[in-house]
C-alpha cells in the first residue's frame, strides 16, 4: 500500500498554479489584498490539478492515538493512562477537539495505532494497533521497520476511508502522552537543529523535566545513529533513510499521520496539518515525498519550538498564531474555515469584467 501511494503522488500542478493566480488577479479586489488567503487558494489549486479548486468541505478530522514507551524516561508529569482515558473522552464528544469540530461541521474518527490498553469496541473507534506502544526511543528504535510501515499504511488505509465516505479534506489529530518527545526527536533529526533549540514544553512541564527531555532527544538521537559529531545530519536522510529514521525515534501516531498526509496527497485531497506532532509527521512524509507537502496546509502555529522549525524546512506559512499547545487536531479545525474562505473567494467572487467594475490604472 504505501508503495502504491508513493507512486500515486504528484506535486502541484503549475498549470493551475498559473491559473489560479491569473484568476485572483481579476477578481474585484485590488492585487494581493487577501495576503495569506490568496496563497491558500492558490495552492489548493496546484494540489487539486485545476483552478478553482474544490471546496474543501465536508472536513474530516482524523485522531491518531499511541503510547510512547520514553514516558518511563520522565519526560512529562502526566500519567501514561491519560491517552487512553481521552480516547474514552474522545467518543464520548468531551474533548476540545470535538467542540471545535461540532463548530465546523467536521466529522472525528479516533484511530487506535498504538494504545497501551485493550479498548473497547465502538463504531467510532477504528482498531488499528500495531503494539501496545513504542518501546523506549532512548535506547534503540522506538519501532521496527516493519511495525514503521504498518503504522504508515494505517495512516494511508484511514485516508483512503474518509476520502471514499465524501470529504473533500482531512485534518490530523493526535493523541499521546510523551508525543511531545519523539516529536522533537524526529525535528532534530529532519531538520539538523540542535535538540535544546526544538524541544518545548509540551503539556507543561518544569525547568528540570524540561532539561531531562532536552537530555533523552539527544540520547535517543544518539544511541540511533542520527547525531553527527553532537548535531543531527540532514544530510544523512535520503529518501530510503527516511522510514529507519521514522522507526527510530518516532511513535506510532507520527507515522500513522505522515501515512494520512500521503494517502491524501495521493487522493489530491487537501491535508489541513495541526501542531508539533503534526509538523513532525510531515517532515517524515515530505522525506518519503517531497510532493506531499504540495498537499498541506499549515493550519497553525503550536507554541512548541520544535514546530516553527518543522514549518520552515517545509516551507510552509500557518494561518492562525494563538500560542495553541494543546493537539488533538484543535489548530487544524480552527483554521479550516479560513481554508474554506480563500476557495470561496475563487468560486463566488466576480471578476472586473464579469461584474462591469473597471480596474486600476498602471
Amino acid at each position: 500500500m504505501l508503495a502504491e501511494t508513493l507512486a500515486a503522488l504528484r506535486p502541484a500542478d503549475p498549470r493551475a498554479i498559473a491559473d489560479a493566480r491569473a484568476h485572483q488577479d481579476r477578481l474585484t479586489k485590488p492585487r494581493g489584498s487577501l495576503g495569506a488567503l490568496e496563497e491558500v487558494a492558490v495552492r489548493l489549486a496546484g494540489a487539486a490539478g485545476v483552478s478553482p479548486p474544490p471546496m474543501p468541505e465536508p472536513a474530516a478530522l482524523a485522531i491518531f492515538a499511541a503510547d510512547h514507551g520514553v514516558h518511563a524516561r520522565g519526560v512529562t508529569p502526566w500519567p501514561q493512562e491519560v491517552t487512553v482515558q481521552m480516547v474514552h473522552n474522545f467518543l464520548a464528544e468531551g474533548a476540545v477537539a470535538n467542540a471545535f469540530a461540532a463548530q465546523i461541521g467536521a466529522s472525528v474518527t479516533v484511530v487506535d495505532v498504538g494504545v497501551a490498553a485493550d479498548l473497547p469496541d465502538d463504531a467510532r473507534l477504528v482498531k488499528r494497533k500495531i503494539a501496545y506502544g513504542t518501546a523506549d526511543l532512548s535506547r534503540g528504535p522506538a519501532m521496527t521497520g516493519e511495525e514503521a510501515v504498518r503504522a504508515l499504511e494505517a495512516g494511508i488505509g484511514v485516508a483512503r476511508d474518509l476520502v471514499a465516505s465524501g470529504a473533500r479534506c482531512l485534518i490530523t489529530g493526535d493523541m499521546g502522552i510523551a508525543n511531545t518527545t519523539a516529536s522533537a526527536a524526529l525535528i532534530a533529526a529532519f531538520t539538523g537543529r540542535d535538540p535544546a533549540a526544538v524541544t518545548g514544553l509540551g503539556t507543561g512541564v518544569t525547568e528540570e523535566t524540561h532539561a531531562r527531555k532536552i537530555a533523552v532527544v539527544r540520547e535517543a538521537l544518539q544511541v540511533n545513529g542520527i547525531l553527527m559529531e553532537g548535531r543531527p545530519d540532514p544530510h544523512g536522510l535520503k529518501l530510503q533513510e527516511a522510514s529507519r529514521v521514522l522507526a527510530a525515534v518516532g511513535g506510532f501516531e507520527h507515522a500513522a499521520i505522515a501515512g494520512f498526509i500521503l494517502g491524501g496527497a495521493a487522493a489530491r485531497v487537501p491535508v489541513i496539518l495541526d501542531g508539533v506532532i503534526a509538523g513532525a509527521a510531515a517532515l517524515a512524509a515530505a522525506a518519503l515525498s517531497p510532493a506531499a507537502v504540495d498537499h498541506c496546509v499549515a493550519g497553525h502555529r503550536s507554541a512548541e519550538p520544535g514546530h516553527s522549525a518543522a514549518l520552515e524546512h517545509l516551507g510552509l506559512r500557518p494561518l492562525v498564531d494563538l500560542e495553541l499547545r494543546l493537539g488533538e487536531g484543535t489548530g487544524g479545525l480552527l483554521a479550516h474555515p479560513l481554508v474554506c474562505a480563500a476557495v470561496r473567494v475563487m468560486h463566488e467572487v466576480a471578476t472586473f469584467d464579469s461584474a462591469g467594475v473597471t480596474e486600476k490604472h498602471m
